[in-house]
């Protein structure tokens, strides 16, 4: 008989990333760096989440946006409910931290559930007081 040997284990497990309201900001000012991050999330087939409350707090139905519109649309964007799992979870995360900010939370909570490979993001102090372990590509 001969001797088998393990095949090696590849994660199955789809990457995800989260963005924050900045990196809605980038898309929408067409910054290349943010834009660069997003397309190869896009083309690897990388799962996007956008919390509700990030695109509650950047969106303006403008025509400047219509990057923003086109994301979207992207293949692979889902957007994070604010239910009330969710919702209970950002409380706690909020009395814990002693900080108020919902929406920050709310990607702090998205970037846990889907154990976020990365979040996208501008403003990487408020995210980390909510959590100093939670892995960041700053923009």
């Amino acid at each position: 008989m001969g001797t088998r040997h393990a095949r090696p284990r590849h994660n199955r497990r789809r990457r995800v990333i989260v963005l924050d309201t900045g990196a809605l900001i980038g898309i929408e000012k067409r910054d290349a760096r943010t834009a660069a991050l997003i397309q190869a999330a896009i083309h690897a087939r990388q799962r996007i989440t956008l919390p509700a409350t990030v695109l509650g707090q950047a969106w303006r139905n403008s025509s400047r946006q219509h990057p923003l519109t086109r994301l979207l649309a992207a293949d692979g964007l889902h957007i994070a409910d604010l239910d009330r799992r969710h919702a209970l979870a950002i409380g706690a995360l909020l009395a814990a931290s002693g900080t108020t900010d919902v929406v920050d939370a709310h990607v702090i909570v998205c970037a846990r559930a889907t154990r976020a490979t990365t979040i996208i993001t501008s403003d990487p102090d408020d995210l980390r007081q909510l959590d100093p372990t939670i892995p960041l590509t700053v923009v």
